[in-house]
């Protein structure tokens, strides 16, 4: 038995480091099968797998890295993988951050299912790994599957490599990895109580078809496939990037040659200058690494790459400009070659192009300084009761800038954030609230660099305030309601969700001529059912069976006019526009009906609006049947109004719930979609304006007479305020000593000498009144002056603070760069001019 036990160990072993050295995709998920038969592992018992393992696997090199593992799982946010229990994950692509992203979640105890449309990792390039990079790597074992992972001062590794130990972190810790496996789209849940969000995938037969998640997260690169992202690019002038990858042999010979970090042609004028003399190349920085290949990366002039015969046509569009019809594909290989060659000074003995994963030699050109990024990092829909987190990471979300080496780092930063989010999600935040923390988090992202983000990388977590300083997470307000296509976060005091309004109309209206409630935009476009909805309520407000269906502005005028008058509701729109747009816009119309909603859920249950619905539906026969039934209705709604309180069983409804419907600026009717509401005032955006100089003023941004009634920006009411003051003063003062006057000269008789010394003396007293008072409304002058720079300085406060410590810190970077620059030109060798005889003009 002991020797039996001591076998399987041994096997075990032997498996486990076949797994571990596995260098290629294909080789790594057969020998990771091999490891699960032969050991008896369920993989997708996902709960047990990583504890089964290492109960199996019992070896001191194994033991090494499962207390790695065991260290990271650890973290108090994971919870001891019970934080994301029963949470159902589908990751699309299994890139670095994708599998990042995956390690993550199943350490939170989620099941995570990662598919990739190829199964084979064949990405030479070599990525730039920043610190923490390389901390969170070597924390998850990376030595343990590649030894020369960052040794020394190598701060960088191959995208393969990468991939490769990810993939193996990723089985280890229970991730289900299928490749070969293409994305197409997401399916919606059926309307019954069937399954819930489902993918569409290729080949059709595969087991996932079945599999169902609440989470989905997008890493397949810049094609992005899940719908709801807008991108937006950023593009700057003209840079032209060429990647090589030579195969590296690793002799003793390509091991001498020396590294290059990266040297632009500012640092280091003579190399490129020589350059240029001796193979025509004009470069602007070029970066050296050697790691499973000789990996060259430089950005190119256009004029050399013309002048070379790289590019064949020079065209002013970027895309015509690098297409593929435009490039010689033999020029780029020879220009891309000689540039390597002198970089390393010639040192490398032969440079053999090495094969990309299209059979081709590993070259390519293109514009760095487009860049795409996502609008949004994450959006929540919801279908029939089920609720989907949708998000993005990698490429997907923000593409890297190449010559800063941002892909990977940034890239899981924002994997661990997104995780973050997951995690709030499952804990009963609500969508409004983790969607606001992470477009918060998403607006750091383009702004992290090395210097930035904190310095103790072994407190870092999936918590984002171990990883950002001065994290403020809630920058962006819960006002991301365009995130979510379920809109229940417009309500929040409210438990409405369409579906249950949807269902809700849908009784109410049950019955009524034309009216087939089954969504929430077209089927109120004829207003029918908003008038149905009404008739349902108050039958005697609407004649139902006058209403023509074809005649929709006037239905829906209708109903909005009525809806107004008697119950307080606002329209967001008008007839003509319902009629005039192919379909209502669903946040509108959910909107306006909740509101109707909220108003009648209460209400008795309209037994007076079904009882006359009754007559104006359609006849269901002929002769003693119906009269016998609209008599049985008559009788009941007769017993129903006598027995009936006297205050009346129908619900009083508020005249004024909506608010003023007239603007406070032009008078004119603002509807409820179109209005801003400030200092009890309702009014259109667009008239929102200062009083003075008609600048649109924003929402907190503005300043309010309350006796003058009127808006003013910020800036002008600060300088009418002290003038008013001053002069409402000056006027009581000047009244009151006219009564006072007034009052002493009524008590004097006319005719005496009194009377004729005030005469004389009048103007001299007034000079002299005047004179005395200059000193005091100068003094009042001064003082508003004063209030009013103290008032600015302590609005401003921050302003001024923030450009004190920006002045503080960017004068003496400038001086310092002004003065290396000059330094930098004075200690240039400037070529001397060889002169040309005609000879080479011939030639």
């Amino acid at each position: 038995m002991c020797e039996t036990e001591d076998e399987r160990s041994a096997q075990a072993r032997q498996l486990f480091e076949n797994f571990v050295q596995a260098s290629t995709c294909k080789g790594t998920m057969q020998a990771f099968s091999i490891l699960c038969g032969q050991m008896d592992l369920d993989p997708l018992d996902y709960r047990n797998f990583y504890s089964n393992l290492k109960a199996t696997v019992t070896n001191w090199k194994a033991k090494a890295l499962w207390t790695k593992l065991d260290k990271r799982a650890g973290h108090k946010e994971y919870k001891k993988a019970q934080a994301c229990e029963g949470t159902r994950c589908l990751i699309i692509g299994g890139g670095p951050c994708g599998l990042r992203t995956a390690i993550e979640l199943a350490l939170l105890g989620a099941k995570v299912v990662v598919i990739e449309k190829r199964d084979t990792f064949s990405r030479n390039n070599v990525l730039h790994l920043w610190p923490y990079t390389i901390h969170d790597l070597r924390g998850l074992g990376a030595k343990k599957f590649y030894g020369k992972f960052c040794a020394g001062a190598i701060d960088h590794i191959s995208i393969r490599q990468l991939q490769l130990m990810l993939l193996k972190v990723s089985l280890i810790v229970g991730v289900e990895v299928h490749v070969n496996v293409e994305f197409v789209k997401l399916l919606e849940p059926p309307e019954n109580e069937g399954p819930g969000w489902r993918a569409e995938i290729r080949p059709e037969n595969h087991p996932l078809v079945d599999f169902d998640f609440d989470v989905v997260i997008g890493a397949d690169g810049r094609r992005n496939t899940l719908d709801g992202f807008r991108r937006k690019e950023f593009r700057g002038k003209l840079a032209i990037a060429i990647t090589a990858n030579f195969v590296n042999r690793n002799t003793t010979a390509e091991a001498k040659v020396e590294e290059i970090s990266g040297v632009a042609f500012i640092f280091n004028q003579k190399f490129f200058l020589e350059l240029k003399d001796e193979t025509g190349i004009d470069l602007e920085n070029i970066v050296y690494y050697r790691d499973n290949t000789h990996y060259f990366v430089m950005t190119a002039k256009k004029q050399s790459l013309l002048d070379k015969g790289v590019i064949i046509h020079d065209h002013v569009e970027t895309e015509k400009l690098l297409g593929r019809d435009n490039v010689n594909q033999e020029a780029l290989l020879s220009y891309a070659r000689e540039a390597a060659d002198f970089g390393t000074n010639y040192q490398l003995p032969s440079l053999d192009y090495a094969i990309n994963h299209c059979s081709q030699p590993d070259v390519a050109m293109f514009d760095f300084t487009c860049m795409c990024a996502s609008e949004n990092a994450a959006l929540v829909r919801e279908k029939y009761g089920h609720q989907l987190l949708v998000s993005l990471v990698g490429d997907s979300l923000l593409e890297p800038f190449w010559p800063m080496g941002t892909g990977c780092a940034r890239g899981f930063l924002a994997a661990f954030d997104t995780v973050w989010m997951v995690r709030g999600w499952v804990q009963g935040k609500t969508p409004l609230e983790i969607l606001a923390e992470r477009e918060s988090l998403y607006r750091l992202l383009p702004q992290t660099t090395t210097e930035n983000i904190s310095k103790n990388f072994e407190q870092y977590t999936i918590d984002p305030v171990t990883r950002y300083p001065n994290l403020n997470s809630s920058c962006v307000k819960m006002y991301c309601d365009w995130l979510t296509d379920w809109l229940t976060p417009l309500l929040p005091e409210s438990d409405i969700r369409p579906s249950r309004l949807l269902t809700w109309c849908q009784k109410q209206t049950l019955g009524y001529r034309g009216v087939d409630v089954t969504n929430l935009t077209s089927s109120w476009k004829s207003g029918l059912a908003l008038c149905a909805l009404i008739h349902l309520i108050r039958p005697d407000l609407i004649d139902f069976d006058s209403l023509n269906e074809e005649d929709s502005a006037k239905n829906n005028q209708l109903a909005f006019d009525i809806a107004e008058r008697e119950f307080g509701i606002q329209p967001v729109t008008t007839g003509k526009e319902m009629a005039l747009d192919q379909d209502p816009d669903k946040l509108m119309m959910v909107l306006y009906i909740s509101k109707v909603y909220e108003m009648f859920r209460n209400s008795p249950a309209s037994i007076t609006g079904r009882l006359l619905s009754c007559q104006s539906a359609p006849p269901a026969g002929e002769g003693g049947e119906q009269s016998k039934v609209r008599s049985m209705a008559t009788q009941l709604l007769a017993k129903i109004e006598e027995n009936a309180a006297p205050g009346g069983a129908l619900k009083e409804f508020p005249q004024n719930l909506g608010g003023s419907d007239m603007c406070h600026f032009c008078s004119k009717r603002v509807y409820v979609m179109e209005r801003l509401s400030a200092e009890g005032y309702f009014f259109h955006r667009e008239c929102f304006r200062c009083d003075v100089c008609s600048s649109t003023l924003r929402l907190g941004g503005h300043a309010y007479n309350s006796k003058q009634g009127k808006f003013y920006c910020k800036l002008h009411y600060s300088q009418r305020q002290p003038r008013h003051q001053s002069s409402s003063k000056f006027q009581r003062r000047t009244v009151k000593q006219l009564s006072v006057t007034a009052k002493h000269l009524q008590s004097q008789p006319p005719g005496t000498l009194c009377s004729f010394l005030r005469r004389s003396l009048r103007w001299p007293l007034h000079a002299g009144q005047s004179v005395c008072g200059t000193p005091h409304r100068l003094a009042c002058w001064v003082h508003g002056a004063v209030s009013q720079a103290r008032r600015h300085l302590r609005e401003r406060s921050e302003d001024y603070g923030f450009l004190y410590e920006l002045l503080s810190l960017g004068l003496p970077l400038l001086s310092m760069l002004h003065e290396l620059l000059g330094q930098i030109y004075m200690e240039a060798e400037q070529p001397e001019p060889q002169p040309q005889g005609p000879l080479p003009w011939v030639q």
